[in-house]
Parts: structure tokens; C-alpha cells; sequence
């Protein structure tokens, strides 16, 4: 009688262990920051040697870059939703930037934009989820516009103003403190508001009934 042994690891599929690679750097970028991604520090987490992850990412700069697209393509997919009126959409996308969910992203995008000062690869990659968000703004607002809801604005304009207050928020996620906090709770909410002519609050309102908000992160 011949004998065998069943190995007890599970071979999976290429795509199947390209994912868990990518989501377990993408977890990586979020807790602990871009740098903190290598080919040990990922094979570390999934309890698998370090040529595995090169198989499927060859260096380690190709492993950064795919997972700060994949953490910024789950974020546009959270934060745009594709079906509602422009305004009740808008205040979703607010109240997404301006909850305390969003923080880790904040960071990521601040620490990605950083580290693209030396590296070309990480520099399209921002660029290119820039203009993705960019244009799922704009689609928003030019919506907005089209049914009356929002001034006749330009919409690639207005669009930069409500960003650039994102980015201005997301500046104070490492030493942000209770006072610039309250300060700052509706920034966000507070421009795009101002840059569509829509009534003080309206965002504010329809991100509280919509269930789109989180509690204020200096707040019990």
C-alpha cells in the first residue's frame, strides 16, 4: 500500500492571492502609513514567505503603489453614490469627509502625496485617483445645476473649492486638538454650501437625516 501526505496549505487561485496580497498592504497604508509596506511586512501578515509576494509584485514600490489605488477606489466607491437627487448625493460626500471614518484615508492621501515627490509610479497613481474623484464631483454638481438645485456655478471650479477644503481638513489629522476640531467640525459642509448657493445647513441636514454622519471624533 502506498502512503500519501495531504499538505494542509490550500493553493489559491492567482487573483484569489493577489486580493488577499492587496488588502493586507492596503491595511498596512491605513494603520501604519505607505513606508511601512515591504515584502516581508506583507508575507509577515498573511504568514506566507516573502517570494510569494514577489511573484506577484516584483518590487516593492509596485506593492505601494497598487495599494494606495486600491484603498482610494474602495473610498470613491463609499463616498460617490451613483443613484439619488444631487443634493441629498453631495451631503453623503460630505458627511463622509467630515467623519472620523475618514481619518485614516486623510492621512493616506497626505502621506501618498508626500512620497510622490520621489517616486514617479506613486505620482501618476495620485494623479490618476485625483481626477477620478474630480470627476465624480463634477458629474454631482454639473446634476445639481441641470435640475436647479444648485447657482449656476462652474462646476470644474466649484469642484476644486470643495476639495481643497477636504485637503485642508485632512491637513490637521496628525495633531489636530479639541478647539480646532470644533472649529472646523462642518469646514467642509460650510464651503461647498457657500460655493452652490445652497442655504446655510442644508448639507449639514440632509447628511443627519440621510444616516450618512459619524459623531465629531473629540465627542463621547
Amino acid at each position: 500500500m502506498v502512503s500519501s501526505t495531504v499538505s494542509g496549505r490550500v493553493r489559491k487561485r492567482p487573483e484569489e492571492r493577489r486580493e488577499e496580497i492587496l488588502a493586507a498592504a492596503a491595511d498596512i497604508a491605513l494603520t501604519e502609513g505607505l513606508e511601512r509596506i515591504t515584502l516581508r511586512a506583507v508575507a509577515d501578515r498573511l504568514g506566507v514567505r516573502p517570494g510569494l509576494i514577489t511573484h506577484y509584485f516584483p518590487a516593492a514600490e509596485d506593492l505601494v503603489v497598487a495599494a494606495f489605488t486600491r484603498a482610494a477606489t474602495a473610498e470613491r466607491a463609499e463616498l460617490f453614490p451613483r443613484v439619488g437627487a444631487p443634493t441629498a448625493r453631495l451631503a453623503h460626500l460630505v458627511a463622509g469627509f467630515e467623519s472620523l471614518d475618514s481619518w485614516d484615508l486623510a492621512r493616506l492621501w497626505m502621506n501618498a502625496r508626500h512620497l510622490s515627490r520621489f517616486s514617479p509610479a506613486l505620482d501618476d497613481a495620485v494623479v490618476a485617483q485625483e481626477r477620478l474623484n474630480e470627476a465624480g464631483l463634477v458629474e454631482i454638481i454639473e446634476q445639481g445645476i441641470a435640475a436647479g438645485e444648485f447657482a449656476e456655478v462652474d462646476p470644474l471650479g466649484a469642484c476644486t473649492r470643495i476639495l481643497m477644503a477636504v485637503d485642508g481638513q485632512g491637513a490637521y489629522v496628525n495633531n489636530a486638538h479639541e478647539a480646532r476640531l470644533d472649529a472646523g467640525e462642518h469646514f467642509v459642509a460650510d464651503v461647498a454650501e457657500w460655493t452652490l448657493g445652497l442655504r446655510p445647513g442644508t448639507l449639514r441636514t440632509d447628511a443627519t437625516t440621510t444616516g450618512a454622519g459619524a459623531q465629531h471624533p473629540s465627542r463621547p
